[in-house]
């Protein structure tokens, strides 16, 4: 029980400062429709990736794991994903 009620004291400090700083340095919603922009390209990127026969011999899941990881390194995420199949699983 407590660990519960620890994480969800986590999750409300973490919820109010990201609402804080959002709101103290006037960055307004726009910080949003970005990253809505990158998370769609990754996922596109991903998908493109998959299924237009460049990397014929490895398919990249699409899921919150891959497509966060493209999200945050862009098109070198893609290159390390691709090296993490090819080592990790044949």
């Amino acid at each position: 029980m407590t660990v519960k009620m620890l994480i969800w004291g986590v999750l409300g400090v973490s919820l109010f400062l990201l609402l804080f700083i959002v709101f103290k340095k006037k960055l307004g919603f726009g910080w949003l429709t970005m990253f809505g922009a990158h998370l769609v390209l990754a996922a596109l990127g991903l998908y493109l990736v998959n299924y237009s026969g460049l990397l014929s011999e490895v398919y990249i899941p699409l899921n919150p794991a891959t497509i966060g990881t493209v999200t945050v390194l862009g098109l070198p995420g893609v290159a390390m994903l691709y090296g993490l199949k090819i080592t990790l699983m044949g």
